[in-house]
Parts: structure tokens; C-alpha cells; sequence
């Protein structure tokens, strides 16, 4: 059994699983059902798991792409770590858990990790970084040269429009209040 400590407050980290179980078998134990039962969850030994940031794989599904590859485009994944993974990556064959930090839900936990799975590694995902210089104009500082709201002028139009609307609607209520 392996154990794993999940920091709530982590981020940009993926962890991959194999699934070690007949193919008709897979959709019934990373499935929760309505119960609330959800074998995935159990074999984790996670108090919290968001089955919307689940992503199980079926290798043979990817076609010719290499899991590796599947898992650099789809989840980022970068660094020495992976690099030095991706032989023994791509040598698995059935299925994969790929659970990324918000499949925890920012819950801090400890993980036991029990048969059918068997934990393969955790990987960075590439962080984003901002595209394009710095913004160097006033306005990108907090500065406008145009009037806040506070010294606009106001617009004439839109509070004639609001009073004609308000007569209009007490002419509709008091044609159907006469109507009635």
C-alpha cells in the first residue's frame, strides 16, 4: 500500500495511476454511483475526490499517440521528472487515472493507495505565464485621464427614456385597472 500526503493548498501537480483490471470492469470502479459509492475513491483512501477533474485513459484509445505525449498536451506535464518517466510511461498498457490537484478538491488528505491501482508518478503541469511585455501605460497603472464616474456628466437621455417608460407602464395599470 502506498501512502501520499495531498496539500490543499497545492497546485499545477498531476498524478498518474495504472488500473490494474479487465476493461468491462473499469466504468463500474471509476464511476460514482448514485449511491455515492465510488470504489475509485475507496482504493484511493481520499476523503475528498471531484469526479469532474477524473480523466481515465484507455491507452488503446489514444491510437498511435504514446500516453506520454497524451498526457504533455492534455495536462502540460514538463520537467526532468516526466522526462526521465516517459519510457516506462508510454510501456504501460489498459488503463490510467490521471487525478490533477483539483481532483482533491483543495482538501488536504492522506492517500493509501490500495490495489487495483498502483501509483506511477506525480508531475508538474507547466504554469502559465503571461503572454506579451509588461503594460506600461497609465491606464495599466490605475490612472485614466478621462472623469471617474463620481465627475461624468449625466446622461440626459437615459433618465427621459426611464420617465417616459414609468408613465407608459401607469397608463398600461390604469387602462386595465378601468378595463377590469
Amino acid at each position: 500500500m502506498t501512502k501520499m500526503h495531498i496539500n490543499g493548498s497545492e497546485s499545477d501537480v498531476v498524478r498518474l495511476f495504472h488500473l490494474d483490471l479487465p476493461p468491462e470492469a473499469v466504468e463500474r470502479f471509476t464511476t460514482q454511483a448514485g449511491t455515492g459509492e465510488w470504489p475509485l475513491q475507496y482504493a484511493l483512501g481520499a476523503r475528498q475526490l471531484r469526479s469532474a477533474f477524473v480523466d481515465v485513459v484507455s491507452i488503446r484509445d489514444l491510437g498511435e499517440m504514446t500516453l506520454s505525449r497524451y498526457l504533455a498536451e492534455a495536462h502540460q506535464l514538463t520537467g526532468d521528472a516526466f522526462a526521465q518517466m516517459r519510457p516506462r510511461i508510454d510501456a504501460l498498457k489498459g488503463h490510467v487515472v490521471i487525478l490533477p490537484s483539483q481532483a482533491f478538491d483543495h482538501v488536504t488528505q492522506d492517500l493509501s493507495i490500495a490495489t487495483p491501482l498502483r501509483w506511477i508518478g506525480t508531475f508538474s503541469e507547466v504554469k502559465a505565464s503571461p503572454r506579451g511585455p509588461a503594460l506600461r501605460s497609465a491606464s495599466a497603472r490605475g490612472r485614466t485621464s478621462r472623469p471617474g464616474p463620481e465627475t461624468a456628466p449625466r446622461h440626459r437621455g437615459l433618465t427621459y427614456l426611464l420617465i417616459g417608460l414609468g408613465v407608459l407602464a401607469l397608463l398600461l395599470l390604469a387602462a386595465l385597472f378601468r378595463a377590469g
